[in-house]
């Protein structure tokens, strides 16, 4: 009688074991996030590291959809932030002239949130490139079979 071979045994995984995604730490993110904040200040005021993030992102599926969902809300508050900010009146000095410092300062502000949007949401708030064609165009099909007017008789 053969003895038959035990099955191999799957190898343990090394390190700590995973843990599961803190519900209450993930809605805070998507919170945060949906309010045109950053996942790095989130991270530095409430001492988790970014990298940990990206983890809960890997392990959690549904997290890493809801994060997403938030990301684009942020955008459009980031968006009507620089509508806010464009609408702001600046100061005048005593002789009724404005500060032309504040007023650099308020379009360097938009300019860079309108900048980021562009890079995060290209299709949304990146600039419209089109492609135009003027013109006639001629197309020549090169099949390698002979033309039958070259061919000798």
């Amino acid at each position: 009688m053969k003895k038959s071979k035990p099955e191999p045994k799957a190898p343990k995984k090394i390190g700590r074991p995973s843990e599961p995604v803190p519900q209450d730490k993930a809605d805070s993110i998507v919170e945060w996030i949906s309010q045109g904040k950053t996942l790095s200040e989130w991270c530095r005021q409430n001492k988790v590291g970014v990298r940990t993030v990206y983890e809960w992102f890997e392990k959690d599926s549904e997290f890493s959809a809801r994060y997403a969902r938030a990301r684009e809300t942020g955008h459009d508050v980031i968006a009507d932030e620089c509508l806010a900010i464009a609408d702001e009146m600046p100061p005048a000095d005593g002789n009724g002239r404005t500060d032309a410092g504040f007023v650099a300062w308020q379009k360097n502000r938009i300019w860079t949130r309108t900048q980021l949007l562009a890079k995060w949401s290209p299709k949304k708030y990146g600039e419209k490139v089109g492609v135009e064609h003027s013109g006639a165009m001629s197309l020549v099909v090169a099949t390698g079979i002979p033309d039958d007017s070259t061919a000798e008789d």
